[in-house]
Order: structure tokens, then sequence, then C-alpha cells
């Protein structure tokens, strides 16, 4: 982690959460933010001071807000706190959505609203550094009154408790902070609760499958175009007249990529004149009007999950000018939950129309190419199976994208009684877009292949250069072998972005900066 990102508190950008969910950086607050901390800490310090009650400083929580707690018991009432409520079980979460957790915690507790003190966001800002990831265990929050049990596990690790994760191996916390000579935090009044009211946990997850699902677009407009080549499909359905009188804008930027990606292809040229098919399926003619239904909504996402990665979003708050504390409700989680549940269609039809364009192909009658697209069929079974599996994979995200935040669920004895299951709508994002990038990674094959069966016609510049990537992976499929290890492969350059790295200029100016 040799570069350092500055965090200015609410100024995030989409292009920085990218940045800290790609590779790891260090961490430094600006010097700015130290005044609006400082003043707020100090104002819980007033309020303990003057002895009037105040929510989560010097009651209980919750369902116990009335139960009065004494000054002297104020940090064990702060310890006890964080753990009572890490309760989180299943998986731990990715580092690559840990980073961003803790990025995101720190820029909003750097707001100055949440009454804590700089040396406890100083220890955050320490651990990150030296590559001490807390352990959180993914499930456990229904998101709202903020992720409490996934970010108590975050906040056992500043204290010295439970386990972290340091170069990918789970060590113990306090072990891991004296090797690094980092001092575990006690905790102050409401220092606990302003770590752990939040929905940093749940807009992470729904960030990690808005950057999955960017991916997913990039790489299936790129197999979905080399599919019409290998398909003998018209470019046609992407004339942009088209798409510029029904004016939808991923539409009309889609379709653009399409017009670019075959332009100059030899085999649309051979097929140019006197071609008996009049319309081509839907899943190859209508693709901007799909991926660019799908764009539109991961950028309207995107602009909920920035407004949410810059919020203050704990409880209560501390405003110094009146120097009041006010318990409000910005834990509670609904437009990350919206905003995931709309990436889950996205990515889900991603995969849809790809499974569509993948039965295509294989099928000789439709598609003009040899039966399952391999030499001696009926000897050979090709892609038969892969296209099982990416219809099972398909029919798969079509339940996992069922909206989350239609559920509801009442907790803390009826006190919390509607939650938005935001976090939940999150971490699911992660296995459909992975279940997406398989099929479109078997596309990727499939279209290839098709593509090499029309030799010595080639399809055009930028998706040769495409068609050669996959190629220096995975061979030609001229007999049966073992297939997984293929798709494996070419999954692996959908997730990783290695497609639309071929023509990065089609895709740079296509989201939220």
């Amino acid at each position: 982690m040799s570069t350092t990102f500055t965090i200015q508190p609410g100024q995030f950008k989409l292009a920085d959460l990218r940045a800290i969910w790609q590779k790891p950086f260090k961490l430094a607050l600006a010097e700015s933010a130290y005044a609006a901390i400082n003043e707020s800490s100090a104002t819980i310090d007033r309020i303990v001071a003057k002895g009037d009650a105040a929510y989560g400083i010097n009651t209980g929580f919750g369902k116990l807000a009335k139960t009065r707690i004494p000054d002297e018991d104020l940090e064990l009432l702060q310890k006890n706190l964080i753990l009572s409520h890490s309760v989180g079980s299943g998986e731990l979460i990715a580092d690559e959505v840990v980073r961003l957790i803790i990025a995101m915690k720190i820029a909003s507790l750097a707001r100055g609203f949440s009454g804590i003190r700089a040396s406890v966001i100083d220890t955050m800002i320490a651990a990150y550094n030296a590559g001490i990831m807390p352990a959180i265990p993914v499930k456990g929050s229904v998101g709202a009154s903020g992720d409490l049990a996934p970010l108590s596990h975050m906040t056992l690790a500043i204290m010295g408790e439970g386990q972290v994760r340091v170069d990918g191996k789970l060590v113990d916390a306090k072990e891991a902070l004296a090797k690094a000579g980092i001092t575990p935090v006690v905790l102050a009044a409401k220092e606990g609760l302003a770590l752990i009211n939040g929905t940093q946990v749940s807009t992470a997850l729904a960030l990690n499958g808005l950057f999955l699902a960017e991916r997913l677009l990039e790489a299936a407009t790129i197999t979905g175009a080399l599919s019409v080549d290998a398909a003998k499909g018209s470019d046609a359905p992407f004339d942009p007249r088209i798409h510029a009188v029904r004016g939808q804008p991923g539409q009309i930027a889609t379709a653009n990529i399409y017009r670019t990606l075959l332009n100059g292809s030899e085999i649309r040229q051979s097929h140019l004149v006197n071609d008996e098919r009049v319309q081509d399926p839907y899943c190859l003619r209508c693709q901007p009007q799909v991926m660019g239904a799908c764009l539109d909504i991961i950028n309207n996402a995107a602009r909920t999950l920035l407004t949410e990665a810059n919020a203050v979003t704990d409880n209560p708050l501390v405003f110094v000018d009146t120097n009041e504390v006010i318990s409000g409700g910005n834990f509670h989680a609904e437009p990350v939950a919206f905003a995931a549940d709309t990436l889950a269609l996205a990515i889900a039809e991603i995969g849809s129309i790809s499974e569509r364009r993948i039965a295509l192909l294989i099928d000789a009658s439709i598609s003009g190419l040899p039966p399952f697209l391999v030499p001696s069929s009926g000897l050979n079974s090709g892609f038969m199976i892969a296209h099982v599996t990416a219809a099972a994979l398909a029919s798969e995200n079509k339940s996992h994208a069922h909206p989350a935040s239609v559920d509801t669920i009442p907790t803390s004895a009826n006190q919390e009684d509607h939650v938005s299951m935001a976090t939940y709508a999150g971490r699911r994002l992660h296995e459909m877009a992975h279940n997406t990038a398989t099929i479109v990674g078997i596309e990727l094959l499939a279209a290839a292949q098709g593509v090499d069966f029309h030799q010595p016609l080639k399809t055009s510049d930028k998706l040769t250069m495409v068609h050669q990537l996959l190629r220096s992976k995975v061979a030609f499929y001229d007999k049966d072998r073992f297939f997984a290890p293929d798709i494996e492969a070419a999954k692996s350059l959908v997730v990783e972005g290695a497609l639309s790295a071929q023509c990065a200029d089609l895709y740079s100016h296509l989201y939220l900066a």
C-alpha cells in the first residue's frame, strides 16, 4: 500500500470508491476535518458533565433507552454494546468490501455529527494502513438500526478483541495491533454506538455489486456483439436513428457500442446481400434495448449509493451549533435496499439475455453453425451441457432477483418494527454477479467458436482483439475435453474486466464518475 488516498469527508466520488475496492491504498484524513470532529466530541463531554439523559450516551439502547446508566459505567456500557452486538454468522466479508466499509465509516464519522474522538478515527486509519482487516461475518443485519452486528465485528478489531485478517490469515486482533504498534481503543460515551450505527456494510456490499455489474455489462455487450457475427446477424438494429426516436439514454449509448464493435467485420460484409433472414431473434436484435435499460438502472443505483457513501447514518446525531443530540432514523437503509434490488434486476437480465444467445448459437437450425458448435457432433457433445450450466445459473438468478426490500421483520421487542433488509439485498449481488459472469463467459466461448467456423473471414478489429485474448487462454474446441477449466478461464476475463480493457474507449464515459 504505497499510494495514499486522503479522505475529504462528504466528498467521495465513485471513482474513489472503485479505486479503494480494486486495490489497497493507505488512507489519510484531511487535516481540515479534525476541527468538526473535536467540536462534536466536546459536545458529548458537555452533555455527560451536565447529567441530562441522552440516548446511547448515558442510557441503554433500543427498548432499554429508558434505563439510565451511571457516569462511572459509561465506558463499560460502550464495551458491552460492542461485545453483545458482535453476533454475526456466515463467511467473512472479502477484504475489498471491508476496505470500502472502513473508508466510508471513517468519512462518515469525520463529518462531525457523531461525537467520536479523533483518536478513535486515527486508530481505525492506523489499523487499516497496517493491513489489519476486521473479520466481519456477512450475515446478521436486517439493514435498520444500522448494520449493527457486522459493524460491531469491525469495531472489535480496534478494541483488540476477536480476530482480524492480516495478509489473508486469521490472527487475534490484540496480537495484530501489538505487532503494528497500535494501542487498542477504550471507547468513551457514545463512541460504540457511533461506530455500529450506520449503513456502511449494506452500502459496501451494494457497491461491490455495482462495480461487478459494470464489468458484466461491458463484457456482455462485447460477447453479444461477437454473437451477432457468429450467427451472421444484422447490424441494422443498431442504427442510431432507431434509438434516437425512442430517446432512452442507455439504449442510445449501448447501440453506439454495438455499432462500433461490429464496424469493419468481414463476416458482416459477407451477408449484406441476399440474406434470407428479415429479422434476427430478440436476443440479438434487442440488445441495445435490454442492455441500455440495464445501464440506466446501474447508473441510477450508483447515484443513490454515492450519496449514501458520503452520508452520516448513525444515531443519535450531534449538532454542535445548538449543543443538541437528536435521535432519528438515518440508519434505516431503505435507499440502499432499493438500489441493490434494482442492481439485482440488471445482473439477472444481463445473464438472461446472454443465456438466450448461447441457446441460439448451439441450435444449428437458427445459427447455421455446426450443431452444438463442435465438429463431428454426435461423437462430440460440444457446448450442449455448457448451455445447461448457463440455463441453471440464469434460472437461479431469477429467484435471487426477488426484491429483498419488500420484506421486513420486527426486532428489538418491536421497537425496531420496520427494517430494510438492505444487507441481504447487497450481499446476494456477489453470487448473482458470479453466476452471470459464468454465463457471459460461456457465451464468450460459444461466440468465439462460432466466429472461428467462419474463417478465413474475420470479425471486426476490436472483436478480433477480444477473440485473440480468449484464444491466448483457451484453445478452439475441436473435440470433447474437460470443459470446466475453459469456462473458468473465460469467466475470469469477465470478472476481471479484461474484455472491456481491449476496448476501454467505449466504456470510460458510461458511468457516474
